[in-house]
């Protein structure tokens, strides 16, 4: 899956070897800058800890508009920490699940990309940018999902 999308008009490449995506902070500690990969993330086999990866910071914007982080780093080596949050937040959704969705990005094969609680990505394929369709979900990872259009327009 490749996705391409803009941020305050910039274009986005997120590359087909794309392994997870999840939202995090960057936290400081000592003389360097720390991102926690959840537990999750490992648990599934989507990553390795003992393995670097590259790493893309998108920033994200409040409701207000304003930029909350912009960072970019070409390479680092992620690094799991011992503690983490009791439970990892599941995904939003079920396989078989009916869901309202408006396509707000399109992949670089031409999938729609919807997103729904905490930023989780629906992928749609045959959907176009601004399109409000409804959809079954057919599939379901840890960091995204499959949907099947079921309605073309709500």
């Amino acid at each position: 899956m490749s996705v391409r999308g803009g941020i305050e008009g910039l274009p986005v490449e997120i590359s087909e070897k794309l392994l997870c995506l999840f939202s995090t902070e960057v936290s400081a500690e000592e003389d360097r800058y720390v991102i926690e990969v959840p537990r999750q993330e490992v648990e599934t086999g989507d990553i390795d800890p003992d393995e670097i990866y590259r790493v893309a910071l998108i920033s994200r914007e409040d409701e207000g508009g304003e930029t909350e982080a912009s960072t970019a780093q070409p390479q680092a080596q992620t690094q799991t920490q011992t503690q983490t949050a009791p439970s990892e937040p599941q995904p939003p959704v079920d396989v078989g699940e009916t869901r309202y969705v408006e396509i707000e990005d399109i992949g670089k094969q031409g999938d729609g990309i919807a997103r729904v609680e905490r930023g989780y990505v629906i992928i749609v394929p045959g959907a176009d940018v601004n399109d409000r369709v409804k959809i079954e979900v057919t599939e379901v990872k840890s960091n995204f999902a499959v949907g099947e259009i079921i309605e073309e327009t709500f």
